[in-house]
């Protein structure tokens, strides 16, 4: 048995930037930093500020490439194999990270992690979802690596869209629904029984305090709710499929999130927030219907989307809904739902979530 529960350390504090140096040393004294050109932009001056100090170096930064696709991850590899680099740093959301995680896989390197926003769990994981260059969901990628350190600026991630954290609350209540749903299939044991028990509580800590949290951001006020948030998102999400390994892994929701995909109308919605509607679907592929309404009314709390036309979504001719149902069923993450799911299930839960979605649209908050 082989278990990789999440990142060897994790440390969060205010303007932790300022003091990366001291902990990045510790795996040597030559640094790569790729990442977005936002984050790059946000972390590049401090990083190689705080390394100077401590008599460490850093390349010029690296723009990722704006997708983790196979073609970046390779591209950087060759690009990075022939340079003197003893670690390798990524920073910015899941995509960036992921396709850190991955170069550093194929240069065995360690690696630092640095998360600009908290969208998604992807800092603390040991996979990389892969994406075409074009942004459709490709699978996922075992050949990545979970990081030896992951460093959270509380003051970066504070000043970051709130819309972004309020993806990664829809990312990590999938945990919750997901998880309960791959269970089924499994024997328990001691790992996998605390794997739900984690996302129990995640999901139990994210409708208690997510609204608070999102309020801290919309005023800049730092909050306990808002740093348990953050490490419900970043940390201990990520920990649920690293304690439940297979038998807890994603499902329907992200089936379907990556099914939805093959639009370019979405596109420009974030994962989190196609996942929390995946959510939706799931439940009605389930026959869970009358859970359907509290969750759809803390969606409008919190700013989730409820229906396709709040992804951009707004019709499908029916041999789009055709290529939806046929693609969607094709992601290995259905194959861990309790049952055989077909395409015309997958249509039949989408168009059912939508509706309750649109009708719920006129009852009050």
């Amino acid at each position: 048995m082989k278990v990789t529960v999440g990142p060897a350390q994790y440390i969060r504090n205010l303007d932790l930037l300022n003091e990366a140096g001291t902990y990045i040393k510790n795996f040597g004294k030559s640094a790569a930093l790729i990442g977005g050109h936002t984050s790059l932009g946000i972390v590049e001056d401090s990083i190689r500020k705080s390394l100077s100090l401590v008599g460490a170096s850093l390349l010029p930064s690296i723009w990722y490439g704006g997708e983790s696709s196979e073609t970046n991850i390779n591209r950087l590899a060759e690009q990075l194999k022939s340079q003197n680099i003893d670690v390798l740093i990524g920073t910015g959301g899941g995509k960036a990270i992921d396709t850190v995680k991955a170069v550093a896989y194929k240069l065995n390197k360690p690696l630092v992690v640095i998360p600009t926003i908290a969208a998604t769990c992807a800092a603390a994981t040991p996979i990389s979802i892969l994406y075409s260059d074009e942004g459709e969901f490709i699978g996922i990628g075992r050949e990545s690596k979970a990081p030896e350190l992951v460093l959270v600026d509380s003051t970066i991630i504070l000043k970051a869209p709130v819309r972004f954290l309020i993806a990664g609350i829809g990312d990590t209540l999938a945990k919750w629904f997901e998880t309960r749903a791959t269970i089924q299939k499994a024997e328990p044991n001691a790992l996998n029984q605390t794997a739900i028990a984690i996302a129990a509580q995640v999901y139990k800590t994210l409708l208690q305090i997510g609204h608070e949290a999102i309020q801290s951001v919309e005023s800049q006020s730092l909050t306990k709710a808002f740093e348990d948030v953050v490490d419900a998102i970043i940390l201990v999400s990520g920990s649920v499929s690293g304690y439940g390994g297979d038998d807890c892994r994603t499902a329907g929701a992200h089936a379907i999130y990556s099914g939805l995909t093959i639009f370019p109308e979405c596109h420009q919605t974030y994962h989190g927030e196609i996942v929390a509607f995946g959510i939706l679907a799931q439940l009605c592929l389930e026959s869970k219907t009358e859970e359907l309404t509290d969750l759809i009314q803390y969606y409008k709390e919190i700013g989730l989307p409820f229906t396709l036309e709040q992804m951009g979504i707004k019709e499908l001719t029916q041999q789009q809904w055709k290529k939806l149902g046929e693609i969607t069923v094709t992601i290995e993450d259905m194959a861990n739902m309790p049952f055989e799911v077909t395409p015309e299930m997958v249509i039949e839960a989408v168009q059912q979530a939508d509706e309750i979605g649109k009708e719920s649209l006129s009852v009050p908050l």
